[in-house]
């Protein structure tokens, strides 16, 4: 990521002896590759010729077979997504405002996170997209430009993600869409090409807006008249190899058994490896508007690109929070509550840091009280420290079942993980009962896995 700043250059400026004039034809260019600049290809062709549908069938195949080959990534989408779950928008209007507050310097969504140089990258190619928006929409208001940048990252995390998660401008990177029509979504499209992702727009029922055609950044190309056919979505596993073994006579038998290779047999660790797992559980000081520590919890890793999961009380009363991870003398300053349901008391947080999860239980087997269990989190400070026990109880407050179990914990353990003999979350640390002893409660595996869903 280094080595290359895009610089967008459309066909009809530096390929002006070459006839973009099909499918086939923009299916089968390359750009260069030179100077640190790639040519990149973003044209636009309106309506349907005889051969339209067989041509984007061939398209399809000769882009999956070159994928397959690891030559190169290909999209074909009808459709741009609608951003419409409020705590997804939250997700990524806090990505817009870090990305403002940092003076527009580096840029990670939802998805997209954990690079620091491509970070950069991505930060570029937004603001030359905004600065676009803003010179051809003079009069936008604050609110239109967060509502614009809103769309952009979400469509990156859903639309651009195969692209930009390994990005690599060498490799040959093409994405066609149907019938663009919004300004917004042009945008979207131009922004592609920023990246080095060529980008062909099948307009068979109607064109660009004029907002977006006044922006002259795109070939355009008239194949025929305007026409409302039947696309098919894109199958990738369509045009895929098939491999068919078939037998035309009876398999001669071995005289002896032939090996096996058994399953894999997962077996219960020691003490001391559990205690290693201290290494993906984190301490989360909570600090007010003033910076001033305000108390501490503990988290659990549950996603590489940055994701810990927390107690809903623990992450509600702060301003912003820091964080600290075994073994990295750097502290995390964060202000990034993802997602948090005061109900089951889940919250998840934040970093700009790569983590390395811990495995949450599936309920392979049903939980048993006297069940072994071990407890990491952070009582009273006390960073990351290690405790054992067993399942005592279940239990079900304010309908969400809780596991009670006797490891002990103590203020500052909230969020904290509690494990089985294999090393996966069974519990996160939610409550201890002061007036018992090592009468401690935590929010079971299957509301976790239910609530980190699309995090992993």
């Amino acid at each position: 990521q280094k080595e290359y700043t895009m610089e967008y250059k459309y066909i009809e400026k530096r390929y002006n002896t070459i006839n973009l004039t099909s499918i086939n034809a923009f299916a089968n260019i390359s750009g260069k590759l030179s100077d640190n600049c790639k040519d990149v290809f973003f044209m636009r062709l309106l309506g349907v010729n005889a051969t339209y549908q067989k041509d984007i069938e061939s398209m399809d195949e000769s882009q999956t077979k070159r994928a397959d080959q690891g030559a190169g990534i290909y999209q074909r989408i009808l459709g741009f997504p609608g951003l419409v779950d409020a705590e997804e928008i939250d997700t990524y209007m806090r990505s817009y405002y870090n990305w403002k507050q940092g003076n527009q310097m580096t840029l990670y969504t939802k998805r997209l996170v954990g690079n620091a140089e491509f970070a950069k990258v991505m930060s570029t190619a937004c603001s030359k997209v905004l600065a676009l928006f803003r010179e051809k929409n003079p009069s936008i208001s604050e609110s239109m430009e967060k509502n614009f940048m809103v769309k952009l990252l979400f469509w990156l995390d859903v639309l651009g993600y195969e692209y930009l998660r390994e990005w690599n401008p060498k490799q040959s990177m093409k994405c066609v869409l149907h019938n663009v029509s919004k300004e917004h979504e042009f945008y979207f499209c131009y922004l592609l090409t920023l990246f080095g992702i060529d980008v062909l727009l099948l307009q068979n029922e109607r064109d660009i807006d004029d907002k977006a055609g006044q922006l002259e950044i795109s070939k355009k190309v008239i194949l025929g008249d305007f026409a409302s056919i039947k696309i098919a979505p894109y199958d990738k596993e369509k045009y895929k190899i098939q491999v068919q073994v078939q037998t035309v006579c009876e398999p001669i038998r071995p005289a002896i058994s032939l090996p096996t290779h058994p399953q894999e047999v997962r077996h219960e660790l020691e003490f001391e490896k559990l205690a290693l797992l201290a290494s993906s559980v984190v301490m989360i000081s909570i600090h007010d508007s003033q910076g001033k520590v305000m108390g501490s919890g503990s988290g659990i890793m549950v996603g590489r690109a940055g994701y810990i999961l927390t107690n809903n009380h623990v992450a509600c009363r702060g301003n912003h929070y820091s964080v600290r991870i075994e073994d990295d003398e750097k502290t995390y300053e964060t202000t990034e509550i993802i997602k948090y349901n005061p109900v089951l008391d889940l919250a998840i947080i934040r970093i700009q840091r790569e983590l390395k999860p811990l495995p949450v239980y599936q309920g392979e087997k049903k939980l048993v009280r006297g069940q072994k269990v071990v407890a990491i989190g952070s009582p009273l400070g006390l960073f990351n420290s290690v405790s054992d026990g067993i399942i005592s109880g279940f239990r079900k407050i304010d309908d969400v079942d809780i596991i009670q179990f006797t490891a002990p914990i103590s203020q500052g353990s909230s969020g904290g993980a509690v494990l089985n003999m294999y090393g996966e979350v069974i519990g996160i640390s939610t409550a201890e009962i002061d007036a018992g002893q090592n009468i401690n409660l935590a929010v079971g595996y299957e509301f976790i896995n239910s609530f980190i869903r699309g995090f992993l």
